[in-house]
């Protein structure tokens, strides 16, 4: 059974006074009742919800494998402790130097391979006081 995508199969025209005729909440009820069952049995579900497991953490099988920012929005990490664990490999993508600094969205702080553009030399580098800088001797990368 599909996750619900809105609220419009409960229906409580039948159920909002007493006068209402038993007979005729029926229905209602059975349809909202179809409805409840449809969340449940949703958890963990594709195109469902993911379930938290005991620890009240949301298991690894129910992570998606990429998740993406909606169009022009950063995607944020925020964790109350104010600290991103990584447990084993982080990949960045290299960058040629020239695109690193052709980027509207320099600020200190911001982490990058640069690649001298043969796809020989990959080196990571870090942006701050206004120029991407090596990791290894804090001298400054140059743009070509």
């Amino acid at each position: 059974m599909a996750w619900p995508t809105n609220d419009a199969n409960i229906v409580t025209t039948n159920l909002d006074a007493g006068t209402d005729s038993p007979a005729a909440a029926r229905a209602d009820l059975k349809t909202a009742l179809d409805e409840l069952a449809n969340v449940i049995n949703g958890r963990n579900q594709a195109s469902g919800v993911a379930g938290l497991n005991a620890s009240s953490k949301i298991s690894a099988t129910q992570l998606p494998d990429e998740i993406n920012s909606s169009a022009s929005t950063d995607l944020t990490l925020d964790p109350t402790t104010g600290k991103v664990i990584i447990e084993d490999v982080a990949k960045l993508t290299p960058q040629t130097r020239a695109n690193l600094y052709a980027r509207s969205d320099l600020e200190d702080g911001l982490i990058a391979m640069a690649s001298d553009g043969d796809s020989t030399v990959d080196t990571p580098v870090y942006y701050a006081g206004g120029v991407w800088r090596y990791f290894s001797d804090n001298t400054e990368v140059s743009a070509t």
